[in-house]
């Protein structure tokens, strides 16, 4: 079945190297039972290792059955081993946070073959662990454990059973149990090939190999040898192994990497929690920053929109006497004159409105209040987007007649009303009736302004029945389009310089016009840079707890150093291996995503509650924090997990 021919093989131990086998020659047959044996160093391991497929010859031939195998990849070489081979350790290298029956389990997943299960609770059953079956390691003696890794190295049916001193850690009755079992094996057909340095093991072996200084200094057969019928097996077995069609059958199940994964979590909970709560942190930091940058874009706009849209402003300036300012509004007043003007411009002007504004007392029964009045024609409820949310606005009739009504802002309704409606009701504006005809909508405030605490009322009657003026105060112009507005105040400057004869530089700084879509522009783009700001700071909290996981992973992968290894043993290819750390990383990685994203906006109401500031999640954020916390589990988890896959697993082995 096996045949070694001229092997050799030397290990580096720093500097120095140690020959651990030199020119061994050696055939196994089929259904022999096979005791190597030879003091400590004497490279009786290195050779069950490599007759295994767990180690690479430095020089000769390694035939299974006709076929050579020096040339496979750890893959295909992982693939014979789930297949042909089992193992039992002396350290029996059981996973702890797995049951009996799930350990024995384990070569079932990496040959795709997790729907075979009741072949793991047979085997079980057959080495006499029925009733615990059910229970982890740490439940089960020493000798139960074995029995435990002696059923895992059966569950695939293999054809040879390797055993690195299977007695080495148990008791006398414990020691004769396996070996009865192995006994047992052996009489069943099963190749049986032991490692032991106790004569007491090794004389139950039907052949014994004794090895020194890294050669075999006797062989001691009793038995017989390899059969062609049993060569062709294993033949037609390994080309069948190594097929594509069976390479296929045997790719581990997505959902079970996702099971072993959780596994893993669930047993190591600190661990997992602590890198849980790094990415929680970052993404629950991604998602309120982003609400309160979103919040604060989402207000400004719509106390922009309460401007008006393609809203431009007319305002007097100060004239200025030899460079020096003499005082707002001491030069330019604007008139009727200046309004008829600009409404001229009907390829480039929509609306047009003037208005004049003053402090006025507010009385209504016994109560009184102190607020802005602010005259308007009745463009102006188009132009500020201000149709009132109950009653009505004033009309051109009520204008021209000088009619005291008026519209109440939110913040004055509440001040003199409190929960009664106003409407049709008279108030005292400076000692002067008015009847209420409707409440403006609700705006909130911009900056230390309350834009509802103000009364409108039409801008005749302001001038003339409250503030005695016969000028405006400013002259608010809405442009047919966005595209307009430029050319808007190239031709109201022109107006305004023509009707005042505004000559010199100092005369003409006497007015100002103000383009409201540039600060809207303006405060759109500081509340991007704001939201980009704190977006990138909350993004490096989510790289630090990227980097969190990172190195709890990397603490992983030299935790289950000796796991790595057993799997590697019984089937795992390297892409298992990464693949299922990965999983792990990218799971921590998500579950910490979806609690931070709870968090998050949890934080944004408290802000919202406590703090007053408008604040509102988006779908965006949400999706962003999301997508980039499964980036973190990648990016942070792949190097941990191409470092487990690279693992020798030898090595991984015997890591201590």
């Amino acid at each position: 079945m096996i045949e070694l021919k001229h092997i050799s093989k030397t290990y580096r131990m720093g500097s120095e190297e140690v020959l651990a086998l030199q020119d061994v020659s050696l055939k196994i047959a089929s259904g022999e039972f096979v005791a190597i044996m030879g003091p400590s160093g004497s490279g009786k391991s290195t050779l069950m290792h490599i007759l295994g497929l767990l180690d690479r010859l430095d020089s000769g031939e390694y035939y299974l059955g006709q076929k050579k195998l020096n040339g496979l990849s750890d893959d295909e070489l992982a693939a014979i081993r789930n297949r042909l081979v089992g193992f039992v350790f002396q350290q029996f290298h059981l996973l702890p946070r797995m049951t009996a029956l799930e350990n024995a389990e384990l070569p079932l997943v990496y040959a795709g073959r997790r729907h075979l299960k009741e072949q793991a609770k047979q085997k079980i059953e057959e080495v006499g662990l029925t009733d615990r079956m059910h229970h982890k390691p740490s439940e089960l003696s020493g000798g139960q454990q074995q029995r435990v890794a002696i059923a895992r190295s059966l569950v695939n049916d293999p054809m040879i059973i390797f055993c690195d001193e299977p007695t080495g850690n148990l008791d006398s009755k414990s020691k004769e149990e396996i070996i009865n079992i192995l006994k047992e094996l052996n009489k069943k057909g099963k190749t049986i090939i032991m490692v032991t340095h106790e004569n007491e093991m090794a004389v139950h072996a039907r052949r014994i190999i004794r090895i020194f200084d890294g050669k075999v200094i006797s062989d001691v057969k009793q038995g017989e040898g390899l059969k062609a019928s049993e060569e062709t097996r294993v033949d037609s077995i390994i080309d069948r192994v190594l097929s594509r069609q069976e390479r296929k059958a045997r790719e581990t199940e997505f959902l079970e990497y996702l099971r072993q994964a959780a596994q893993a979590m669930i047993s190591h909970k600190m661990r997992s929690f602590l890198s849980i709560l790094g990415i929680l942190i970052g993404v629950a930091a991604v998602v309120a920053m982003l609400a309160v940058g979103t919040g604060a874009k989402e207000s400004i706009e719509k106390q922009l929109a309460s401007l008006g849209s393609n809203l431009i402003q007319v305002m007097p300036g100060s004239a200025r006497i030899h460079g020096v300012s003499s005082g707002a509004g001491t030069v330019t007043r604007f008139t009727s004159q200046d309004e008829a003007a600009i409404e001229k411009l009907t390829d480039l002007v929509k609306r047009v409105n003037s208005s004049v504004s003053g402090k006025g007392q507010l009385v209504y029964e016994n109560q009184n209040w102190s607020t802005q009045v602010e005259g308007d024609g009745v463009d102006y409820a188009a132009i500020r987007a201000a149709a009132p949310a109950v009653g009505r606005f004033f009309t051109d009739e009520e204008v021209l007649r000088r009619d005291k009504v008026a519209v109440l802002g939110m913040t004055v309704v509440r001040q003199l009303f409190q929960d009664r409606n106003p409407i049709g009701e008279t108030i005292k504006i400076n000692l002067i009736n008015f009847k209420v005809i409707g409440i403006l909508p609700e705006k909130g405030a911009t900056g230390f302004r309350d834009q509802d605490d103000i009364v409108i009322i039409p801008v005749t009657t302001a001038m003339y029945r409250v503030f005695g003026k016969d000028y405006f105060d400013a002259i608010s112009v809405e442009a047919v389009s966005p595209d307009a507005v430029d050319g808007v105040q190239d031709a109201i400057t022109k107006i305004i310089i023509k009707q005042h004869h505004l000559v010199t530089k100092d005369e003409q700084d006497s007015f100002q016009i103000r383009n409201m879509s540039d600060i809207k522009n303006t405060l759109e783009a500081t509340t991007k840079t704001m939201s980009v700001l704190l977006g990138t700071i909350a993004a490096i909290s989510l790289l630090v707890g990227g980097i969190g996981i990172m190195n709890i992973m990397l603490v992983s992968v030299t935790e289950r150093t000796r796991e790595i290894g057993l799997r590697k043993a019984i089937g795992a290819t390297n892409k298992d291996i990464m693949v299922q750390f990965l999983i792990e990383s990218v799971l921590m990685s998500f579950l910490g995503g979806i609690t931070g994203i709870l968090l998050g906006s949890g934080i944004s109401m408290l802000i919202t509650l406590f703090a007053g500031w408008a604040v509102r999640v988006s779908m965006f954020s949400v999706i962003l924090s999301t997508t980039f916390s499964l980036a973190v589990g990648i990016l942070f988890g792949l190097w941990p997990a191409k470092k487990a896959s690279r693992l020798d697993p030898i090595e991984a082995l015997r890591y201590e």
